[in-house]
């Protein structure tokens, strides 16, 4: 675990550095909800009597953050990198394709300085979970959870997430990289 302190001496600028090269990206995703748990949000197993269906394990979260670090990079998406019409990635676990995607975010020169996430879910309710969450991300892409945001949102009982049938996730990343 990376702690803040050593994380905020790293982003300091020195004298004679390089330019900062900061690049923002959003994702999202959203899944269908179905009979029988438990529920994947963010890595973390939350207690429900549904989970979310996809041909990965449907972790609707971890697909946001993916999504948002491959964008900002200009490295595509998690489609591309991880279609669903391969059987490889059939139940895959969504942290390692976040981690293999953060890989190729690093190899490009960039790193992750900051994450903001919303989950939409009428239930559960996420508050128990929120800090768990936030520690998984952080452990996930090696970052201290104090950069990780993560704030849980109802449909008011309107739309898909509001009547219980979907889920959603959105994140905005920022990344800092060399030029």
């Amino acid at each position: 675990m990376v702690h803040l302190r050593h994380w905020l001496r790293l982003r300091v600028p020195r004298q004679g550095d390089q330019t900062t090269n900061q690049r923002i990206g959003i994702g999202h995703d959203t899944h269908r909800l179905a009979e029988g748990g438990p529920l994947r949000i963010g890595g973390v197993e939350v207690a429900h009597d549904r989970h979310a269906v996809g041909h990965s394990d449907a972790d609707v979260l971890l697909h946001a953050v993916t999504d948002a670090i491959l964008g900002a990079a200009a490295l595509g998406d998690i489609g591309e990198l991880f279609p669903d019409t391969d059987d490889a990635n059939r139940g895959r676990d969504s942290a390692e394709m976040l981690m293999l995607a953060h890989k190729k975010v690093t190899d490009a020169g960039y790193r992750v300085a900051n994450l903001d996430c919303i989950v939409f879910a009428q239930r559960p309710k996420l508050s128990a979970y929120k800090q768990a969450i936030r520690e998984r991300i952080g452990a996930i892409l090696g970052i201290p959870m104090e950069v990780v945001g993560v704030k849980a949102k109802t449909g008011e009982g309107v739309d898909a997430v509001g009547q219980q049938q979907a889920i959603m996730a959105q994140c905005v990343v920022l990344l800092e990289g060399q030029t």
